[in-house]
């Protein structure tokens, strides 16, 4: 109750209608509620979201709204989360599964922790973990690449989403077209990041591993057949 007085101070919510003490929410309120809820959730501050909402307070029909609450309530993630045992993650890291190390990697946002058990929101993330402590990389270095990894991440997520917000969202848009439109800008937008990131990814990888272990690879491969030399 002490969050929907907020928005309605905030100009985000409508006041309720009154009989008598009673305070009556319509389904109108649920559904702005919502979104106001969702948009918070993946960032959005308030005037962002009270800029969007004052935009639909004229002539909106309750399917616009959902279909964008739709849109930008949508998970980006191609993987779903995974429940993971106190066994399972002892399994995969052995002694370095320290209270410590659980501690920070729910800091981190990559284990939830659910009773006595965990959820990772990102498998994928959870098992490259897992191999590069198989390979012999410390656990705590191992979330120390993952903190990194995720704030390098982010700043290219946000130029990428910056460029567009320039020279996409800020063009004229007539009135009666804006949920449309910003519904399809929010889709195309998806797919766009994640094959840019995926794509730089790719070609970064190819040009820096020969750089970092290049001289180890030819070092071993001088060495190797060498006679005389102890194997």
């Amino acid at each position: 109750m002490r969050n929907v007085r907020v928005y309605q101070d905030r100009e985000l919510l409508p006041p309720p209608r009154r009989e008598g003490r009673t305070a009556i929410y319509s389904d109108a309120h649920l559904v702005r509620l919502r979104l106001i809820i969702n948009m918070l959730e993946r960032g959005y501050a308030f005037a962002q979201i009270k800029e969007m909402i004052a935009a639909w307070e004229s002539g909106r029909s309750l399917g616009e709204v959902l279909g964008l609450e739709e849109v930008v309530g949508a998970s980006w993630a191609d993987e779903a989360p995974r429940a993971v045992t106190v066994g399972e993650l002892r399994k995969k890291f052995g002694k370095q599964f320290s209270p410590s190390n659980i501690k920070r990697s729910i800091e981190l946002g990559l284990l939830e922790r659910r009773g006595r058990s965990f959820v990772s929101p990102s498998p994928q993330l959870l098992d490259a973990g897992a191999e590069l402590v198989s390979l012999g990389v410390p656990l705590n270095e191992v979330l120390d690449l993952a903190e990194q990894l995720q704030k390098d991440i982010d700043h290219v997520a946000e130029i990428l989403v910056e460029v567009v917000r320039k020279h996409v969202l800020t063009r004229p848009v007539p009135s009666d077209d804006e949920i449309p439109y910003y519904s399809d800008v929010l889709q195309r937008l998806r797919p766009l990041v994640m094959s840019a990131l995926n794509a730089a990814a790719a070609r970064s990888a190819e040009r820096v591993i020969p750089g970092v272990l290049g001289d180890k690879l030819v070092e071993l491969l001088v060495n190797t057949g060498k006679p005389g030399e102890a194997s």
